[in-house]
């Protein structure tokens, strides 16, 4: 009984259902979707801040050892953004990683996190995205080396790799824990830069969050499990210290890539940052991902 009462709290609390998709936009949707999308690092992606580009116009770049993605734009512009876009499509583009047109996405674009999202949570992202200024901005196409540049090969790689569908909270957890695993799975998606990937792509589940070596545009991203040597001897106000104000315990700041992350999860609220710390200290401890010979200093 007091599981079956748990587990109901816990949808209640989490939303993981959402009655329709064509919910009406309203201040509160827009007041919403602006903190996921602040959260989710939509902004930073998806602005090419370092030229001058037009807030949500894309055209910034990442360069990975698969080539170089531009980030499309999503602002409302209906011919070169997604002004256009249902909320059907919008959804499926999120949850399935496919386009309105059935193009699949690459996943440079997070969409193996945001699959995860609730209903309601990514059309909130859509409607404040809509109530946003729209950028007449020509999009980019990537720059990719063969033979990542056949886009049918995502297929096989979507069978192997990505597994679709909402985040599924832990009924014997913690009301907070399944909070804090909910942002940090899929709307943070620290997992995407945190772990290890092989030769296509794919994440090492084995690793996931256990560093990475390499990463976009060159990026090492450090082990994040309780592991003694990653975050074992730190209190879970120690991180959330970093997930605000960029601190470390020993009084460092992180910088490059997660310095712009620490910009977007300062937005979050004191009990949202509280949840991922707790996460993030239930985590077992894994041994660091091994450093590859070409990896950089």
């Amino acid at each position: 009984m007091r599981s079956s009462a748990s587990a109901l709290l816990l949808a209640a609390t989490l939303s993981f259902v959402r009655p329709s998709w064509a919910a009406e936009v309203t201040t509160d949707s827009v007041d919403r979707g602006a903190y996921l999308f602040a959260t989710a690092g939509c902004a930073r992606c998806h602005t090419d801040a370092k030229n001058g580009g037009a807030p949500l116009g894309g055209g910034k770049a990442l360069k990975t050892s698969f080539g170089t993605f531009f980030s499309p734009n999503i602002s409302p512009d209906r011919e070169h953004g997604i002004g256009g876009w249902s909320d059907d499509q919008f959804v499926k583009a999120l949850r399935k990683g496919v386009s309105p047109d059935g193009r699949d996405y690459y996943p440079a674009f997070p969409y193996t996190s945001f699959t995860g999202m609730t209903d309601r949570d990514l059309l909130d992202i859509k409607a404040y995205i809509f109530s946003q200024q729209a950028v007449p901005t020509v999009n980019k196409p990537h720059d990719l080396h063969f033979p990542f540049n056949i886009r049918w090969a995502l297929m096989p790689w979507k069978i192997l790799y990505f597994r679709e569908g909402p985040f599924m909270g832990d009924p014997s957890r913690s009301l907070e824990w399944n909070r804090g695993a909910y942002l940090a799975k899929a709307v943070i998606h620290c997992g995407e830069c945190h772990s290890p990937r092989n030769a296509l792509g794919g994440i090492d589940k084995s690793q996931r969050l256990a560093g990475a070596w390499n990463g976009p545009d060159g990026m090492n991203a450090p082990n994040i499990t309780q592991h003694p040597d990653a975050l074992g001897k730190w209190s879970t106000s120690d991180i959330e210290a970093l997930l605000k104000d960029g601190i470390t315990p020993d009084g460092d700041f992180v910088g490059s890539a997660m310095a712009e992350v620490v910009q977007d999860t300062a937005k979050l609220t004191d009990a949202d940052r509280h949840a991922v710390a707790v996460f993030l200290k239930a985590l077992p401890a894994k041994d660091p991902t091994p450093k590859p010979a070409t990896a950089a200093r």
